[in-house]
């Protein structure tokens, strides 16, 4: 079942365009307990799969007896890597288009959809029991002997690289998958021995869980008569699960899969690809040619999905007397995990530095950047993807530069900020800014903020026996996903309806709101006249929705299609009143001809033509990518005595170019913020460094921010310089939260440290900034 929301009732069409903060029609359903999930979805005879994952870091897989598990009650096939590798299935796409120091391929060791012969983290999939209820392919599982011999473990990336470490892949014996190198060492060696001052620091961006309301979910159809497997599922990118399981792993025509994507509980990155249990589950309902079902429990989300950031980076900025930003140089590890993915090592080796420079103009650089395989799970798309790790790492930089320079640190920025008259701006690392006002964002986020007010509530604060803190992030960031293309299908319908197709997908985002109010900006018709529907590959190809493309690319292209819908349209009215198509004009849903009282209803032609509706089929694309922006400043109070931090304040001003709907920019722009107060403080995937077992798999072990945690948000969007890379002028809104709110908060800490005596201390914070992590940097 793919994802159709149906129109809401009739009112009219000013209402609801752009620019008004209208209700998601998603919600109505999903609020009445109406929601299609993939596991509300029930098939005559499905089976049920249950992982057997593998309880090593790191092992050969000696053996594997399925005897006893075959034998069990209801057990319908064991499958395991052997029967993939002799079935012809292939290993997934590893790391391309990128090398290693001595200019030979990225290295990674083939990933398979179940471990052949090696095992390479804790929870990587090595058997699947398929049975018809889900209590017997556990128990089934259970039954399951696989004979390990375990082998040494690296858990931390520098001792990875270290001599004599114990190697993931033969093709890489220093367990670097692959590195990158962008600026000039030599210039920017030059630049730090004229500087006046220098700034080093010593940065970790800790590994996140992607935790999604709804875990990763898969469901196989076989249809015996055709041949075909439709997948319905729980993903971000439909197109890009079945061209990769098709292409790359069952070698298998396209039009042999289909996947269709009903309701998504969150996705934030991290389904944005295909997994090896995908492949699996595909694989299972094609051999037993009946549907199978995978819903994955939370521990296994916590050690198997990939996770988030896990960067460490030693980062030095060079500055002239004055303040102005010489050159950056930085070092910086990755741990990619057991497998280098193409996701995974692309954001920490080219996206995040695309924004390393961020809002300021530094032209002289040197990146010299590591993707370091490691037995932990890998890594790929979170929030932000890069992004974020590059702002924090500069942010950083910024208000230590303030600190040891004595410079203020709104005036550093002033200094060093791109100016408008300087766009279109390229960055060092040949990005081309098409737009921004960098300091008059700031100028009214320091307004929001009240922040001539600050001292006034650090009195108080301390009255109180607190610690108060501001912390400033003036930052950017690129979306679009570098995949310009968009495809809809708009179709006009003689029952009154516009029924439109995109190939981007709903995950909690409003987005299918969003396209419908740009539906009735075209056609000027009431929202209740609009059907939008996502998420079947049958339907239409895509990207999909990652890197906050979804209205940028998506919706430009749904305004397009729908406007060359109306132009097509015109010509066939003109044929109904032998009229010329340029004295045919269109309002609100009807064509009329100038200077005469001919008029004729949308959906009355549609009726009129040989298939009851006006069809067209829009491929289009925008100029480029967006560079939204934003000044986030966020105030806490720090308890010296316990260490606790409370964010008691947050205020953003967000560049973000047209507006489509405030509340759902609003939402995403606050619920952004939530996980990047939830890195700054709380989460941390942690594995025992001895063993390589995960310690926080499960909400015992690891934190989350919640609700009544959160700060009063004071958020404000600026939309006065839109995009122009796209015709809407919108820019990406999904990540820029996230991207703000970590180093907001952290600088936060770092001030009420400095200004209570502990400036010392504030180059030394890492996150998460636990209670007990901060009460020992102050009490040590």
């Amino acid at each position: 079942m793919n994802t159709v929301v149906s129109p809401t009732p009739a009112a009219p069409a000013g209402r609801f365009g752009s620019g008004q903060a209208v209700r998601r029609i998603e919600d109505d359903a999903l609020l009445a307990g109406q929601g299609r999930y993939t596991d509300d979805l029930r098939i005559e005879g499905q089976a049920q799969l249950f992982f057997v994952r593998s309880p090593y870091p790191h092992a050969r897989i000696l053996s594997v007896d399925t005897a006893a598990a075959l034998a069990m009650p209801g057990v319908l096939q064991v499958v395991t890597g052997a029967d993939l590798v002799a079935a012809g299935v292939r290993p997934l796409p590893g790391t391309a288009g990128f090398k290693r120091a001595d200019g030979s391929p990225a290295a990674t060791a083939d990933r398979r959809a179940l471990a052949h012969e090696r095992v390479r983290f804790v929870g990587e999939p090595v058997v699947a029991v398929l049975a018809d209820t889900l209590q017997q392919a556990r128990d089934a599982a259970e039954a399951v002997f696989v004979d390990y011999e375990a082998l040494a473990a690296v858990i931390d990336p520098a001792q990875a690289m270290a001599p004599g470490a114990p190697a993931l892949c033969d093709a890489a014996p220093d367990n670097i998958s692959c590195e990158a190198r962008h600026g000039s060492a030599e210039a920017t060696e030059a630049a730090f021995a004229k500087a006046a001052h220098t700034v080093k620091l010593d940065i970790v961006n800790q590994r996140l869980a992607a935790v999604t309301l709804e875990p990763r979910s898969v469901l196989a159809d076989y249809d015996r008569a055709s041949g075909r497997t439709t997948l319905h599922m729980s993903t971000q990118m439909p197109s890009g699960v079945r061209d990769t399981l098709c292409d790359a792993v069952l070698n298998i025509p396209r039009d042999q899969i289909r996947v269709r994507v009903a309701d998504v509980g969150g996705g934030f990155g991290m389904k944005t690809g295909m997994y090896p249990e995908d492949a699996v589950v595909a694989f299972a309902a094609r051999t037993l040619k009946r549907p199978v079902k995978w819903i994955a429990d939370r521990s296994e989300e916590f050690v198997s999905t990939t996770h988030g950031r896990d960067v460490h980076v030693q980062a030095e900025m060079a500055l002239a007397a004055d303040g102005k930003i010489l050159a950056l140089r930085l070092r910086s590890q990755a741990n990619v995990g057991a497998y280098g993915t193409g996701t995974g090592v692309a954001i920490q080796l080219l996206i995040g530095p695309w924004v390393q420079t961020s809002v300021y103009d530094i032209q002289t650089i040197d990146f010299h950047f590591k993707a370091v395989m490691t037995n932990t799970a890998p890594t790929g798309a979170y929030r932000g993807a890069g992004r974020p790790e590059a702002i924090y790492t500069m942010e950083r930089l910024m208000d230590e530069a303030a600190r040891q320079t004595g410079i203020d640190r709104i005036a550093l920025r002033r200094r060093n900020f791109i100016r408008p008259d300087q766009m279109p701006y390229k960055n060092p690392m040949g990005q081309v800014y098409d737009s921004g006002q960098f300091e008059s964002v700031m100028n009214q986020g320091l307004a929001l903020a009240d922040f001539d007010g600050f001292a006034a509530r650090a009195a108080g604060s301390v009255q109180r026996g607190k610690l108060r803190g501001l912390g400033i992030a003036t930052f950017l960031e690129w979306t679009g996903g570098n995949v310009f293309e968009e495809r809809v299908t708009v179709s006009v319908l003689a029952d009154g309806v516009i029924e439109v197709f995109s190939a981007v997908n709903a995950m909690g985002q409003g987005i299918a709101t969003s396209l419908a109010q740009l539906v009735v900006d075209a056609f000027g018709v009431p929202l209740d006249k609009v059907r939008v529907v996502l998420g079947d590959t049958d339907r239409g190809d895509g990207f999909g929705s990652a890197g906050s493309r979804s209205l940028f690319t998506g919706g430009s292209a749904m305004r397009i299609g729908a406007e060359r819908t109306i132009e097509h349209a015109r010509g066939l009215a003109a044929t109904e009143f032998e009229a010329a198509p340029a004295d045919v004009t269109y309002a609100e849903g009807a064509f009329t001809v100038a200077g005469t009282d001919l008029k004729i209803d949308l959906f009355e032609l549609a009726g009129r033509q040989p298939e009851h509706r006006i069809f067209i089929d829009s491929t289009s694309a925008v100029a480029g990518p967006s560079w939204p922006n934003g000044c986030h400043i966020s105030e806490v109070e720090v308890d010296a005595q316990t260490g606790d931090v409370e964010v008691v304040a947050y205020a953003s001003v967000n560049d973000v170019g047209r507006v489509v709907n405030p509340m759902i920019v609003r939402g995403q722009l606050d619920g952004g913020a939530v996980q990047g107060i939830g890195q700054a403080l709380l989460e941390q995937i942690v594995y025992d460094p001895e063993t390589g077992q995960p310690v926080t798999g499960s909400f015992m072990d690891y934190a989350m921010p919640v609700a009544g945690s959160s700060p009063d948000f004071k958020t404000e969007m600026d939309q006065s310089t839109p995009c122009l890379n796209n015709p809407l002028g919108v820019k990406g809104v999904g990540e820029l939260g996230t991207i703000g709110a970590t180093p907001a908060v952290i600088n936060a800490v770092a001030d009420a440290l400095a200004r209570n005596g502990f400036a010392a201390k504030a180059p030394l914070l890492q996150m998460p900034l636990s209670p007990t992590r901060l009460w020992s940097l102050m009490a040590g």
